[in-house]
């Protein structure tokens, strides 16, 4: 087991005592790999967390440009993970922090960005909009003004889709507009997050339809594992939406209204969300919003950027979007399973060592001893 690596000799001392092992057995240690990153990683409590981030990068071998990577926080009811993602995908992910049986609180990622020494590097921060409003320092709820670029009354439905402009939030004031603590980054260095925008319009159009037509049936037959009340509140995964958007079946069951509706977000997410900007990324857009609002969709949050902030996403979306960010959290997944539940440094380094293998092979060649035994 990985928590036994340490006291491997130990054990076969014992093993070899208790009659288990031969006397003439001779024990080793089956895995070092991670050694190389032993001296970057520090558990402290109950989380784990890079102290050397500059280091690593030089261990890794890569080169830390900030402008070129962004910091990824993924958080659950039961675990916070931080990672650098690197700009255009190019590159794996690089793992600074992680915290089991801990619940995102602004507390808990204001000694995140201490630990991992955030203000020296600033980058910029990639997340979906939970934790984007806590680092900001916003109440958490369905509170009036929930943007953190503009005073949106959230809760002010009728102006939705004919108010586009707001004032924006001049100050971030403990306080004032449902702002609770002092924002921990700039407010400017914040991405909006792509994957999630495109979750919630999946959510809106699918919570629109239905419930009794065929379009809403044919959903429960090709996602028959998707329990009925995700259904209702129509949560998607990424693959699911990828296959629904492919399934032209799915548009012969929808209405005139629900079909172009479809369509639209079809060209939305090719067009504007993805790696290729569309040049009339702005006619998409527009032409969406006027669909969902004759689908009678209520405008979330995640509408609302697309709606009034159209200027603040990434030129390349699919360049800083969050999708690379999750493919970490699954990758990272099969490496706390491995652990059992005895994360730690360990884990964090192995994690590491599985880089090397995705990055630069000239960097990493191995020294081939030859085995040929010349005859004379």
């Amino acid at each position: 087991m990985a928590c036994c690596k340490r006291d491997f000799k130990f054990l076969g001392s014992r093993l070899q005592q208790w009659g288990s092992l031969g006397p003439s057995t001779s024990t080793s240690k089956f895995r070092n790999r991670d050694e190389t990153f032993s001296s970057f990683f520090t558990k402290s409590e109950n989380i784990c967390y890079c102290n050397d981030v500059q280091g690593l990068f030089e261990a890794l071998k890569l080169e830390n440009k900030v402008d070129d990577w962004r910091l990824f926080i993924d958080s659950s009811k039961h675990r916070l993970k931080a990672a650098l993602l690197h700009k255009g995908n190019s590159l794996p992910s690089i793992p600074v922090a992680h915290s089991k049986n801990t619940k995102e609180t602004y507390l808990r990622i204001a000694n995140l960005l201490e630990l991992i020494q955030y203000k020296q590097f600033i980058w910029k921060i990639c997340a979906d909009l939970k934790v984007v409003a806590i680092i900001l320092g916003l109440q958490g709820g369905f509170t009036k003004y929930c943007c953190f670029l503009c005073l949106w009354g959230s809760h002010a439905r009728e102006t939705h889709y004919i108010q586009e402009n707001w004032p924006p939030r001049a100050e971030y004031e403990p306080g004032a507009f449902n702002i609770a603590n002092p924002p921990l980054v700039n407010p400017e260095r914040v991405i909006l997050p792509a994957l999630h925008i495109k979750l919630g319009l999946m959510k809106n159009f699918v919570k629109a339809l239905n419930k009794d037509a065929p379009s809403f049936q044919y959903l429960t037959k090709i996602f028959p594992k998707i329990t009925q009340a995700k259904l209702n509140e129509g949560i998607f995964v990424g693959p699911q939406i990828r296959k629904l958007l492919k399934d032209e079946n799915f548009a012969n069951h929808l209405s005139s209204v629900e079909a172009v509706a479809r369509y639209s977000f079809k060209q939305v997410v090719s067009g504007f969300l993805g790696n290729n900007k569309d040049p009339n990324y702005r006619e998409m857009v527009k032409a969406l919003l006027n669909n969902y609002s004759s689908m009678k969709c209520n405008m979330s949050l995640k509408m609302h950027f697309l709606h009034s902030h159209l200027d603040n996403f990434p030129a390349n979306l699919g360049a800083e979007s969050d999708e690379q960010g999750e493919r970490f959290h699954q990758d990272l997944m099969i490496f706390e399973k491995r652990y059992q539940g005895f994360w730690n440094e360990e884990m964090m380094e192995d994690y590491c060592w599985t880089i090397i293998r995705e990055t630069n092979p000239e960097n990493y060649k191995r020294v081939v001893k030859s085995t040929h035994v010349p005859h004379y």
